[in-house]
């Protein structure tokens, strides 16, 4: 059945809350239609892997239905003291930075931005010195695009000579063919067991 004009406006305006509901206090919880606070809560699914709860609320004024997300503030505390919400799109735009004209997608980036956060989260603290950010960047990073990982590198951990670079190159490599020898071994190591299930 057609919900007509004014059911597509209210899907609309319900839709727009939705959107923009993360920036709205838990105690501050008004109609965006008609503007009361009187809301209950009719509906609770955690979303975002975890990281939010997606709740349907009903107006007890104007009867009508809107939709909120929720989610625990996670605050950085950059170097001159001052904080700020943390960012997964913040952190892409640097991550995007260093992958230029490298061939990673955006979808690998928003996966890293979601390993970050994560990382962070996982600390149980509800400030982030901006330094422990880095950090948290640098392991998905390196694995997603080592020369990316380069660049980023030189920056956050302030490089000023050749020597820094060839530091970093030799390390990075020293674990690529530790990764690798351990694939090796691991593949041969599979191969033997395969062939001892063929001779039983």
């Amino acid at each position: 059945m057609s919900q007509g004009p004014a059911g597509n406006r209210r899907g609309a305006a319900e839709t727009r809350c939705a959107g923009v509901s993360r920036y709205v206090r838990e105690d501050d919880m008004r109609c965006p239609f008609c503007k009361n606070e009187d809301t209950r809560v009719i509906d609770s699914r955690v979303t975002d892997e975890g990281q939010a709860i997606r709740r349907r609320r009903s107006c007890a004024h104007c009867g009508r239905r809107f939709s909120t997300v929720e989610s625990a503030v996670l605050s950085v505390v950059k170097r001159n003291g001052v904080t700020e919400p943390f960012s997964r799109e913040k952190v892409m735009r640097g991550v995007r930075r260093a992958c230029q004209g490298r061939d990673v997608a955006e979808d690998a980036l928003a996966q890293l931005a979601q390993q970050v956060e994560d990382a962070v989260r996982a600390s149980g603290s509800a400030e982030i010195p901006s330094n422990e950010v880095g950090l948290a960047i640098l392991g998905p990073l390196r694995d997603l695009d080592p020369v990316a990982y380069l660049r980023f590198a030189s920056v956050y951990r302030s490089f000023d000579s050749i020597e820094d670079f060839q530091r970093e190159i030799d390390d990075l490599q020293g674990n690529l063919t530790h990764e690798a020898t351990d694939g090796v071994e691991q593949t041969a190591v599979d191969d033997s067991v395969r062939s001892s299930e063929v001779r039983s």
